[in-house]
Parts: C-alpha cells; structure tokens; sequence
C-alpha cells in the first residue's frame, strides 16, 4: 500500500511567513511613519511654490547680477553670519542665499531671497532653528529621524527600511498563488470590495501590495542610499561591475598662485559665474558655495539643466586664484558611466521627481499605499489571533448508556 503524503507547508514557508508576520510587527510603526511623512513631501515644492510668492520674480530680457551683488544684500540682513549656499533659479525664479549654523546644540538656516535681476531683497525666511514654524521641515525631520536626534533616529530608520525590503520579498513568496486557477487569480489581482471587512482588508494589503512592489522597491532602496555608507558603497560597486566608488572631493587650487588676487579688480565667485553662465546658457538654475574654508579648496559652480530635477547637472570647479578648470569623475551628467548616474538620480527617484509631475503622484500613491500596508497587516494578523482563541462549541456527544445494542 502507498503510504499517503502529508500535505503540511513546507518548512521555508512557515520560516518564510513567520519572518513577514514578526519583522512587520516589529518595523510596523516606524515604516507607517517614513511612509506617510514621504507621501506629504511629495509635493513641497509644488505647494511652497503655491503659498510663498517671493520665489518668483518677473522674468526680464537682462543678465543677471553677479552673486557678489547677491551676497552683499543678503549680508545686510543676516551680519556676522556666514552665507553657506547661493542659489540662482530660472528666469521666473528668486535667487537666494543659505546661512546655516550650528552653535549651543542647535542647528539653524535661515534662507535670503532676492531678485536676480537687481539684487533686491524679497524675503528672509528661517526654516530652522527659533524661525517661524515649517510644515515641511518637520515632515523631513520625522521622514529621516522619527523626530528623534539625527544621531539616534537615522540609524532606526535605515534599520527598518532594510526591514522594509525584506518584508517585500517575504510578502511575495506569501502572495504567490499555489495554483494559478482563476479563483486565486481573482483573489491575487482583485479586490473584491464586495466582501466582509476582513476580505477587503486582506485584499488590500496582499494586493496593494504586489501592484505596488516593484516601486516600493526602489523607494526603500534609494532611502538606504542616505542611511547606510556600506549599502551605498555596495550599491554603486554592482552597478559599476565591480569599481570601488570614488570618494567626493573637490580639486586643489594652486597655493602658489595666490598673488594673482591682488591684481583681481572682479571676485574669483564672480569670474567662476560669468564663465559658467558662458558655457551654459540654457541652464535652468546654478548652486555655489560663495565663501571657502580652505585656501586649497576649488570654486564650485552647479550648473542644472533642467528645472525642477537635480540629477541632470553638470559641476564646475575652478582654481580659485587662476581660474583654471579641473574636471572630476561624474561631473558632466551626459558623460557620466552607470552607477555615477544612478547616483546622481538617486533622490530624484526616490521622490518622483525623475518623471515630472506625474512621477510626484506615483511616488505619493506608492508611498500611501506602503504606509497602510503595516495597518492592514496588523488588522490581518489580528483577526487571526482573535480566531484561534474562539472557544470551541459547548456541545458534547454523550456517550451511549450501557446495554444498549448499537445497529
């Protein structure tokens, strides 16, 4: 006789589901939180832009003042701090010059505004520090840190996000249909809206979130860029087939040069400006850092190619006493291999911003749906707790009086 098989799971399975159902009790509530901060940050641009009109200006058929002229407005209202970033943005936009601190414990960034055509002020915000109160800076602040120091909440956050790709690939091995018969192809691709609160709370989580894998994917990918060095390092040397990822680090301006400035009528800032502006006159914004710490260190000029996105840019760094050019791995976007665009792109995907407005709305859907994956989820397991306690019936078959003959 053939014995019969037992049709038990198997072992990988059980370890397989054990793991998805007690890493996402565990992760639930900081994923529920980077999720559903990232889904309001989205669109801060798009809403700054709407609610503070002093980052546009009239646009004007003249040159743009050179950023000297933009440091010494934005000086006048910010003396005795130092100006960390300059900004220039297309033709309707403001330019703007950072002041970042950090002193007693505190960071602070108070942010300039200015006409680019006249250098006249506009606006000085604070967004960090004793300024008025910025929605979008504690959204980012809770997104990366749980609204924690920087120093605790980041490691947490980096550690759940891992826990995040893991519970992805446990929860497609749980979705996968054992048979791919039309009745599990219903209850793996649809949901049925139809059904108790239980069946749509299970259809919700299991198939949200397959249709949303692939970009959570890349979500909590692009995140882990920003919290762990070894996973970026990783990161880039597969994508690069195998090439150490080169450290960030600017050219070295010729000491030995340094009489040149004596003789200076014009700024090394604004000379660095007036000869990127001439090889790049379709850009859509620059970004430099107007004061040098070091008299080693290059003059940097970011010049970006399209508005609204970042990773399209090309860098420019020049000696700051003879204004030669240095050119570094990755600094032309067009010319840069693989893995140095990937890295380039990185935070435009991870906030949509790669595909324009349209990947903004993905990248907020995906996110919404990420951040109730931990709640259904919870509500699923739940529910089965509930059930597994459910007393069994009370009734008892008695057993037959002695004597009596059975048919």
């Amino acid at each position: 006789m053939k014995s019969k098989k037992v049709s038990n799971p198997s072992v990988l399975r059980r370890v397989n589901d054990w793991l998805h159902l007690w890493l996402g009790l565990v992760s639930g509530i900081v994923v529920f939180i980077v999720s559903i901060t990232g889904s309001f940050y989205a669109f801060q641009q798009e809403i700054k832009d709407a609610l503070e009109p002093w980052r546009f200006v009239e646009a004007q058929d003249k040159a743009f003042v050179p950023p000297s002229r933009l440091l010494d407005t934005a000086m006048a209202y910010m003396p005795g701090v130092k100006p960390t970033g300059l900004t220039y943005s297309n033709r309707e936009g403001a330019a703007a010059v950072g002041f970042s601190s950090f002193a007693n414990g505190e960071r602070s960034f108070t942010a300039v505004f200015m006409d680019p055509y006249t250098g006249k002020f506009l606006q000085k915000q604070q967004s960090i520090g004793q300024g008025e109160f910025d929605f979008f800076r504690f959204i980012i602040d809770g997104h990366r840190a749980l609204w924690l120091p920087y120093n605790i909440g980041r490691p947490i956050v980096g550690v759940c996000t891992l826990i995040f790709l893991v519970l992805l690939v446990t929860g497609l091995v749980m979705w996968w249909p054992k048979r791919w018969n039309k009745s599990n192809r219903d209850k793996s691709f649809k949901i049925k809206w139809s059904g108790s609160f239980k069946r749509v709370n299970y259809d919700l989580h299991n198939v949200l979130g397959f249709y949303s894998l692939l970009l959570a994917l890349a979500l909590g990918v692009t995140g882990l860029v920003w919290s762990f060095k070894w996973f970026e390092d990783g990161l880039y040397y597969v994508t690069s087939g195998g090439q150490e990822k080169p450290g960030h680090h600017h050219p070295h301006s010729d000491t030995t040069q340094a009489a040149l400035l004596a003789n200076n009528t014009v700024s090394p800032l604004d000379q660095a400006w007036y000869k990127t502006r001439a090889v790049e006159p379709n850009a859509q914004g620059f970004y430099m850092t107007p004061i040098l710490e070091d008299k080693e260190d290059a003059l940097e000029v970011i010049a970006y190619q399209d508005h609204g996105s970042w990773y399209n840019r090309n860098e420019y760094y020049y000696d700051q006493y003879t204004l030669e050019l240095f050119r570094v791995q990755g600094d032309r976007y067009e010319e840069a291999g693989f893995a140095d665009k990937l890295s380039l792109l990185n935070y435009d995907i991870h906030v949509g911003a790669v595909w324009g407005l349209p990947g903004k709305v993905l990248a907020f859907c995906i996110s919404l749906i990420c951040a109730s994956l931990p709640i259904t989820g919870f509500l699923v397991w739940w529910n089965k707790k509930k059930k597994a306690k459910r007393p069994k019936s009370s009734a008892k078959i008695r057993s037959k009086p002695a004597g009596v003959a059975t048919a």
